[in-house]
């Protein structure tokens, strides 16, 4: 069946955090909630994704199952897409599959993506897509509750 991507429906967001409250993927992703566990935040949080017209969020399945999600929001003030992928699928090029079908519908060019400078999972996913470097920064990672140097990426028409 592959990877394919759909509407984001309230039962997927239940799934959604359940996959933010792994400790090692939170780590991986560094820049997250304060509070993994808060269900509560979470689920304001994704109330106000779904509502807003300026976003496109769109759930990832493989082979039937809700393995993560797909999405461009503004931040920073610039279109920048963002991407969850289940640990237990992990190296399996879930991912990659997803963005590229996500880049495929999205015709907002230039986007930009950012990950931790040790993130090389979602780095070299980001590479395949066509992604390049642009800058580097240092933010606050609640993930890790501390400082984390993160790369910029842009991808162009």
């Amino acid at each position: 069946m592959g990877v394919e991507l759909r509407e984001v429906t309230a039962a997927d967001v239940l799934v959604f955090f359940e996959h933010q409250r792994d400790p090692e993927a939170v780590r991986m992703a560094a820049f997250t909630p304060s509070d993994p566990s808060d269900r509560a935040a979470f689920l304001v949080r994704w109330a106000r994704i779904l509502a807003d017209d300026s976003v496109a969020a769109r759930t990832v399945v493989f082979d039937g199952d809700v393995v993560g999600h797909v999405g461009r929001l503004r931040q920073f003030g610039e279109p920048e897409v963002v991407c969850w992928i289940d640990r237990e699928h992990w190296g399996k090029g879930l991912a990659t599959a997803a963005l590229q079908l996500f880049l495929r519908e999205e015709p907002l060019r230039p986007l930009y993506a950012r990950a931790a400078v040790d993130n090389l999972g979602s780095l070299r996913v980001l590479e395949k897509c066509g992604f390049v470097p642009v800058g580097e920064d240092v933010g606050f990672a609640e993930g890790r509750g501390e400082d984390v140097e993160e790369f910029i990426l842009r991808l162009d028409g």
